[in-house]
């Protein structure tokens, strides 16, 4: 296992050619949020904003977009009402990539279900995302097509696999490693040194962030950030490398600021753009 290097991560960030449009940076589509779960929309979308997308779909319940998009003023908004999930189906054709599960409750598992079924971009889930299918994981992840990047934090892991969190967090190297090849996917198992894994057997540990981080929020933040570099077109193992490096490096900057004790999640938000430059 190798250490995350600055020079790995840098490498995700391209020189955009003077002709440029919004249409050669992607479109990714943030399916997030519910009621009471507001502020996990907002950063996951101003992650995705942050890191480069040219365009930014949110897909919101009724009951929250006038918070969403009162924070977020650059992306568009799929709304839908509760009882109609159709207009989420219909944008996910137009997307280059998708994050779903940030503070989407659990209350509609069939939803989630039902983008897992008709994802053919690649796809960040997360959160909830991972929640509603965590009891058939291993026979719904293996059988996906799209290009997957899981972001589980030990609970999430746990609820995955099966295992305590002890367990969890006493093998973690080697359990992301063992569910990246078992599901198919790039496993992104959050917490200190943050350990990403590919089902090709690359392992990767982060060097960056701190524990002022470990606030709620912060991982919304950080599926927006990958899911914007998947949208551009990035290797899901590259994408989430990079995206983990510098959710890190922007937490290490905002606690140099605020202190490891006060640093909120959106205080990372107003980091990023320093750190691309």
């Amino acid at each position: 296992m190798e250490l995350i290097s600055e020079k790995f991560a840098r490498s995700i960030l391209k020189p955009r050619a003077q002709n440029a449009n919004k249409g050669n940076f992607g479109r990714l589509l943030c399916i997030c949020g519910s009621y009471g779960m507001a502020g996990a929309a907002v950063l996951c979308g101003g992650g995705a904003l942050r890191c480069g997308t040219g365009l930014v779909d949110m897909a919101v319940p009724e009951s929250i977009y006038p918070i969403v998009a009162s924070r977020l003023l650059e992306p568009i908004y799929t709304v839908y009402q509760k009882n109609d999930f159709s207009p989420v189906e219909s944008t996910l054709k137009r997307a280059t990539a998708c994050v779903m599960g940030c503070g989407f409750s659990t209350a509609y598992p069939d939803r989630v279900r039902n983008i897992l079924k008709h994802c053919q971009v690649p796809l960040v889930l997360d959160a909830d995302g991972l929640n509603c299918i965590a009891e058939e994981a291993d026979t719904i992840l293996p059988s996906l097509e799209m290009p997957l990047v899981l972001t589980p934090h030990p609970g999430e892991m746990a609820r995955l696999t099966g295992e305590t969190v002890l367990e969890v967090q006493k093998n973690r190297a080697e359990l992301a490693s063992c569910c990246a090849e078992k599901w198919h996917a790039v496993v992104v198992l959050k917490g200190a040194g943050t350990i990403v894994a590919s089902p090709r057997g690359q392992v990767l540990q982060n060097p960056t962030g701190n524990p002022g981080m470990a606030k709620g929020g912060s991982g919304d933040l950080l599926s927006g950030m990958i899911g914007a570099f998947l949208a551009q077109g990035a290797d899901p193992f590259m994408a989430a490398s990079a995206g983990v490096y510098f959710h890190g490096l922007a937490g290490d900057f905002a606690a140099k600021k605020f202190s490891q004790t006060a640093v909120l999640p959106h205080d990372l938000l107003k980091e990023l753009p320093g750190i691309f430059l």
